[in-house]
């Protein structure tokens, strides 16, 4: 019968770095598997590189408020109908801090490991190795069963191309997950014409299961879209429509039984942002609650960008209620509490929706705030936006995530790019 090779004793807990013993299995201060940790080389051994901590803080996800007028960030685009004027929120309403103080406090979360239904015919998939130990098999809870590292999640990075639209998202470089999803697609009016969509959400981190939040609002409202459109309902209708429905959706997750992974410091019900773009029929329509954000780029760049979109923030109810101004308002702590969000907490449902007519071809940036913090301006946001975007929506959306990561991706950053107006369909990237 065969023995397992003898262990070579350990100086040091590879976890914690406490002194071990020889024939130790396990670490005394942390509980470290001792035993299946490789021998260390006599020469030339590997060093962990880290790199430097951050500055420690990060922002928070701020919200858009309503806004019955052209975006701000630039000039008015021409034939703009006001969206349905909004209700004006009541004094003392609800403000939401997205970002707990403590980074610490978000788990690494695993994969989903439940099948997909009706998954029981064919073999067995391989069993996962861990990508952290590259020891330990994973559990069907997606944790290494040796030193107990969570495994990437799918939404770490994902890229999607939906004809003519394109996004991408990526968990940045300071989060333990991507608490961001977005939904693109294309479809075709009643009339014949193309049309083109994307839904881009940002869960709120404060709140319980931000990340399901996100998934579940962007796709509820994408399908919401691609079942009005095709059936004669107006865009700026069908947008509406769709943020209801969105929001309908994260309610309920609010009413789901909790499960180990809900047993966090915060426990305030799930919640997300929400910003979504229409192409079609020579109009544009956007739809927003939160602080994620709508940018209009033209092709000709010596044309005027413009932010379509306003935040549902502490720092924009300041400033629209002229108690401060916007210099001063932002450069409070508090500029990013978010006063607008989709969730069973919610003060009050206040879609915001607003149609413009574009007068010349260009592109629409739906993005969160992990990009706008690193280009907040329209004209910020059309420097970074590279010149072929129309005709490469796809590769503009990486430039822009790269950006942001460029910049010190604090943030989970998402970006959608339509191009405007919307080719005919078949027509993709290049």
């Amino acid at each position: 019968m065969s023995q397992m090779p003898q262990q070579a004793a350990l100086k040091k807990c590879p976890s914690c770095a406490e002194p071990v013993e020889p024939g130790d299995l396990f670490c005394g201060a942390c509980g470290y598997d001792l035993s299946v940790v490789p021998a260390p080389p006599q020469d030339h051994p590997t060093l962990a590189m880290t790199g430097s901590p951050g500055d420690g803080t990060d922002r928070p996800t701020s919200e858009p408020a309503d806004r019955s007028g052209p975006g701000s960030g630039g000039p008015p685009l021409p034939g703009h109908e006001a969206g349905a004027p909004g209700r004006e929120r009541p004094a003392g309403s609800g403000v939401r801090f997205d970002r707990p103080a403590d980074l610490d406090e978000y788990p690494l979360q695993a994969p989903d490991p439940r099948p997909a239904a009706g998954s029981g015919a064919g073999p067995a998939a391989p069993q996962q190795m861990c990508v952290a130990c590259c020891a330990g098999r994973v559990d069907s809870d997606g944790y290494c069963e040796n030193c107990g590292h969570a495994q990437p999640r799918e939404r770490d990075h994902l890229e999607r191309e939906s004809g003519p639209v394109a996004a991408v998202s990526d968990r940045g470089l300071r989060h333990h997950r991507n608490e961001d999803a977005f939904t693109v697609g294309h479809t075709t009016l009643a009339d014949g014409t193309p049309a083109a969509l994307a839904v881009v959400c940002d869960g709120v981190s404060s709140a319980t299961r931000p990340d399901d939040a996100s998934l579940a609002a962007a796709r509820t409202a994408g399908d919401s879209l691609l079942a009005a459109l095709p059936h004669g309902t107006h865009p700026q209708q069908a947008m509406h429509e769709a943020i209801v429905s969105a929001a309908q959706a994260v309610n309920a997750l609010a009413e789901e039984p909790a499960t180990a992974r809900d047993h966090l410091p915060h426990q305030n019900a799930p919640a997300c942002t929400f910003v979504g773009a229409v192409v079609a029929s020579g109009l544009l329509v956007v739809g927003w609650v939160g602080d994620s954000r709508v940018y209009w780029v033209p092709d000709d760049r010596g044309a005027p960008p413009a932010r379509l979109t306003e935040d549902d923030s502490w720092a924009a109810q300041m400033v629209a209620a002229g108690l401060m101004g916007e210099a001063e308002a932002y450069a409070d702590e508090r500029a990013h509490a978010i006063t607008g969000w989709l969730g069973a907490d919610a003060y009050e449902l206040e879609p915001h929706t607003a149609c413009f007519k574009p007068d010349r071809p260009g592109v629409v940036v739906v993005c969160t705030d992990g990009l706008w913090n690193y280009a907040e301006t329209a004209e910020e946001m059309s420097e970074a936006v590279p010149p072929d975007a129309a005709a490469r929506p796809l590769h503009c959306a990486r430039v822009l995530v790269g950006h942001a990561l460029d910049g010190g991706g604090h943030d989970n950053v998402t970006v959608a790019v339509l191009p405007f107006p919307a080719p005919p369909q078949g027509a993709g990237s290049a």
